[in-house]
């Protein structure tokens, strides 16, 4: 099996972290592709507004968003929240400049569909600069890399909170009580590093990712979203009750800590790359722009919340998961365990994306009888590869500000302002346009390099985790 049938037939339309649980995304694409025409409603298995809405929400409910309390007391709590509402307007333009530009070269190329690589690579095609046309095949090497990046980088995540959330449940089950109101402070039982629960994780894992078929993976996405979903109803529901005093909480936190803001923020907000398949499966297209912006709000205001309202509860002392902040009662402990099961799940089609791209590279180089075989061993060294990344870089909070500051930050605000110049340079842009889309592209690569130097540095420093936990304040 060729490395372009597999991308034609999967990839291009999988470029997300999400798939239907009714379908597999290939078969949205494979149907459409053969229309010729962008515009194209009625489809048997498109999908409509409100499962696009769905699709677009639950894709952004992850570790990203339990990291947020701790970003916004990397800012402060007037800081945290207004720094989130400014990204995730921009966040969402550059949203729709990607799938501006789409739509620019499926009407000019006369094509049905285009990913973000492709679009990337006519957009360089488009520029004035020989150089870059001459190159343009380099935008599709570019965006899949940062895309391997993110994807495997949101894997090491998956491992380190696997690890962090189980470790503080087995550590605390002997004091783990029906009362979720007590006042009690209680001391953690040490059993084992939490290197080794990652250790433990690795082949369920590895056997997890050997299920290649989009339907099975799509029963596991259901069973994680919902019980993802049953979790954080039960969080929101804990940290509205008895908000301490935030009179003492910093406006705006010290500017050395900033950095690791942007990187957890942009990390939670880093969904662009399945703006396009969903776009792309809808029944009619002309909707998405609405359904974008009404979905990205809503998204936006859930973020700005659980950050802001996880800081307020539990102060200076919030960690890396809101999870691990919880009270140490049997409800609560099923909340982290629930939000594990969801996330162990999604680890699977998380690795669907970059296993999609890495695969059939080799697989396409050995004879036939051997495809099976490489196919298994590439999947669990990659595997393998995330789960030493997270040994390697156990704190949840640095990983996550990491892969955010060094991928997201790239796929997110970087590129598609860039894209935006050369698809329409040579058609006539407004200075103003050029300047705002430099300056988004230059804020970016701000974040990425300080955000990047900033969780290095934090990495080199010895961690002062504290060894107990509260069972319902971290202000006592």
């Amino acid at each position: 099996m060729s490395t372009q049938r597999l991308r034609n037939e999967d990839y291009h339309d999988y470029s997300s972290t999400d798939v239907s649980p009714d379908e597999s995304p290939s078969e949205g694409l494979n149907n459409f592709s053969s229309s010729g025409s962008y515009q194209r409603f009625g489809e048997s298995n498109s999908t409509t507004w409100f499962q696009t809405l769905i699709h677009l929400l639950k894709s952004n409910i992850g570790t990203g968003l339990l990291g947020l309390p701790l970003a916004v007391k990397n800012a402060g709590i007037l800081m945290g929240p207004l720094s989130l509402l400014v990204m995730g307007i921009v966040a969402v333009h550059c949203m729709g400049i990607l799938v501006k530009c789409a739509h620019h070269f499926c009407h000019r190329l006369n094509k049905s569909f285009v990913d973000y690589g492709d679009t990337v690579m006519y957009g360089l095609e488009s520029s004035p600069s020989s150089w870059l046309r001459n190159h343009a095949h380099w935008g599709r090497h570019i965006v899949d890399f940062f895309l391997i990046v993110t994807q495997l980088g949101f894997c090491c995540v998956y491992f380190v909170f696997l690890a962090e959330n189980f470790k503080q449940v087995i550590e605390a089950a002997n004091a783990t009580t029906n009362d979720c109101h007590s006042n009690e402070t209680v001391i953690l039982t040490p059993t084992m590093d939490s290197r080794l629960y990652m250790l433990t994780f690795l082949p369920f894992l590895v056997l997890l990712v050997f299920i290649r078929n989009l339907r099975v993976l799509s029963v596991f996405s259901l069973l994680a979203n919902v019980s993802m979903l049953v979790s954080l109803v039960m969080i929101y529901q804990f940290i509205v009750q008895r908000i301490p005093d935030p009179s003492r909480l910093p406006l705006v936190a010290s500017w050395k800590t900033y950095p690791l803001f942007f990187g957890t923020a942009i990390f939670a907000f880093e969904g662009i790359g399945m703006v396009l398949p969903l776009e792309n499966k809808m029944k009619d297209p002309r909707k998405f722009p609405l359904i974008l912006y009404v979905g990205m709000a809503i998204i936006t205001a859930l973020y700005i919340s659980l950050g802001s309202l996880g800081y307020l509860q539990f102060g200076a002392n919030i960690q890396g998961s809101i999870t691990l902040n919880l009270p140490n009662c049997w409800l609560y402990q099923s909340v982290k365990l629930l939000y594990s099961f969801g996330i162990f799940f999604t680890y699977a089609l998380q690795f669907y994306v970059p296993a999609e791209i890495i695969v059939p590279f080799f697989v396409s180089r050995v004879p036939e009888h051997c495809e099976l075989v490489v196919d298994l061993f590439v999947r669990t060294m990659l595997v393998c590869l995330t789960c030493i990344l997270a040994v390697l870089i156990p704190r949840l909070d640095l990983v996550i500000s990491l892969v955010g500051s060094v991928s997201s930050s790239a796929l997110a605000l970087i590129i598609p302002p860039l894209l935006e110049i050369t698809t329409y340079y040579s058609e006539g842009m407004s200075p103003l346009t050029i300047t705002k889309d430099a300056l988004i592209s230059i804020l970016g690569f701000v974040g990425f390099v300080v955000g990047t130097y900033e969780a290095l540095y934090e990495l080199m420093q010895p961690s002062d985790t504290p060894i107990f936990i509260n069972s319902t304040s971290a202000f006592l």
